[in-house]
């Protein structure tokens, strides 16, 4: 087979066209762990030789090390085109303000010494504190003023990038896991893809490695010290385990002895031929491994109806990965380097404060601090006993803006974050929950809004009424209220 010269190319936008293999510099982080930094200019030069042959879009974050400075070294000498550099913003929950936000992105310019982000990703932690949503209008502000090129996100659901988009934001990247073991981007992710002018940006594609020839008929590793095989380890663990994981690898293996290529090659062809996937990020080893004549060979070859239908064959004997793209990092199973992220979720600041209800002996109550709770004397939640009950709550956010006004399933999913939000400030979750009761001014709403809440009641199934209204206060197309039992497991026994 002739290797290609070059990768192919992708336009995201009329001013973005990257490599379809991005160049993850999420390792340097890895190998920087124990303190001792990459020089800048030699860093840059192990980039430099990236993108000598065509792969010149790196991927980076505020949290990888030195790799934002080291990437800034390569845009300060390289000719132009220019490479591009894509980088991500990963604030703690909290006020989302202008100058909170600019300075955020500003700390991304300095490191990378540029005057206009060519990719600017958004993540955020826990969607029960809206904030993020202010974030992204900010980001947007900041793209109309020439500091950022185009706004992606990371780790997003598909139900919050249907938010995001709803509420006006030009998304035009989502950056997910993505791989024969993690499919779960090939689903309401990709549909929303189909519909609007976001692209995914797929990680994980390797598995850390462990897609490759060296792991065909190995046995099971009990030692892993890597920061990326100990996170895609996880991801081997809930797909089913190791015998599981090797009847995907020896079906790849056999595509790959088919087309003369390699497994790993297998791999990203199977990510990258999905419509919603713009490319793929390969992690880099800086001064270390190089992998650019492989990874090369991925772009001379294409798989037929026979490899793709014997993948999805391999695929019967795993399991799904739980949840929607970016629940690993919010939710258990927590499928990261370190596992379980509870104790770091815990140190996050509550949207609300508790408290007291000098009314009723032992109650408590949240506020939120809407001009509407002192005007017509009401609470966003209060808590009797065991009970807590949330007022009828609207997707709103600020004072008074309305929410994705003309989608009734991303007004839903943010009313839930915020009902979420007003329970957890009182000890209760979504697991307590014993009814709800959602009000909709339109009956051709109900399938979106029922689907919005069984995304987060699907287990649990509270007691639900769902009622036609004529109209709500505001313009809303949705309003729903809640009920808790914080000992309500107990009843199960």
């Amino acid at each position: 087979m002739d290797l290609p010269r070059r990768p192919d190319r992708f336009r995201l936008s009329d001013k973005l066209e990257i490599s379809r293999i991005l160049t993850g510099l999420w390792q340097v982080a890895d190998i920087e762990k124990e303190g001792e930094i990459i020089d800048p200019e030699t860093g840059a030069n192990w980039l430099e030789a990236y993108s000598a042959k065509g792969f010149d879009t790196f991927d980076m974050a505020d949290h990888y090390g030195s790799a934002e400075i080291i990437a800034g070294r390569l845009l300060a000498r390289a000719p132009s085109p220019k490479p591009l550099a894509f980088t991500k913003w990963c604030p703690a929950p909290g006020e989302m303000s202008r100058d909170v936000v600019r300075a955020g992105v500003q700390e991304r310019l300095d490191r990378l010494g540029v005057d206009q982000i060519d990719l600017l990703q958004f993540h955020w932690w826990s969607f029960q504190h809206p904030a993020w949503l202010d974030a992204l209008h900010e980001l947007s502000q900041l793209r109309a003023e020439g500091l950022i090129t185009e706004i992606g996100v990371t780790n997003f659901d598909a139900a919050h990038l249907q938010i995001a988009l709803s509420d006006g934001i030009p998304i035009l990247t989502n950056q997910v896991s993505f791989s024969l073991l993690d499919r779960r981007a090939s689903g309401a992710l990709s549909d929303i893809c189909a519909n609007a002018r976001t692209k995914l940006l797929a990680y994980g594609t390797l598995c850390g490695g462990f897609l490759s020839e060296n792991w065909v008929g190995r046995p099971e590793p009990t030692d892993i010290t890597d920061w990326s095989k100990m996170k895609y380890k996880r991801f081997i663990d809930t797909a089913g385990g190791w015998d599981a994981f090797q009847g995907v690898l020896n079906a790849a293996g056999m595509i790959a002895r088919k087309h003369g290529v390699s497994i790993s090659n297998v791999a990203t062809r199977w990510v990258l031929d999905h419509a919603a996937v713009a490319g793929v990020i390969v992690g880099a080893r800086l001064g270390e491994r190089v992998h650019v004549a492989d990874n090369l060979q991925l772009f001379g070859f294409s798989m037929d109806t026979e490899d793709r239908e014997m993948l999805t064959q391999s695929f019967k004997g795993t399991k799904s990965i739980p949840g929607d793209c970016g629940d690993e990092y919010r939710v258990a199973p927590f499928l990261t380097a370190s596992g379980d992220l509870s104790h770091h979720l815990d140190t996050m600041p509550l949207l609300h404060e508790r408290k007291p209800n000098v009314y009723r002996r032992g109650g408590e109550m949240v506020l939120s601090g809407s001009k509407w709770e002192d005007i017509a004397g009401y609470a966003r939640a209060q808590k009797i006993g065991d009970r807590v009950l949330v007022s009828g709550t609207t997707a709103t956010a600020g004072v008074d803006r309305v929410v994705a006004k003309e989608d009734a399933g991303a007004q839903t999913t943010f009313i839930l974050d915020k009902i979420l939000a007003a329970l957890a400030a009182l000890g209760a979750s979504a697991k307590d929950v014993v009814r709800t009761r959602i009000y909709v001014t339109d009956e051709r709403d109900a399938e979106a809004v029922s689907k919005a809440h069984g995304r987060v009641f699907g287990a649990i199934k509270p007691a639900n009424t769902l009622i036609v209204v004529a109209g709500l206060v505001g313009g809303y197309r949705v309003e729903i209220e809640a009920e808790a039992m914080i000992n309500s497991e107990d009843f199960l026994h």
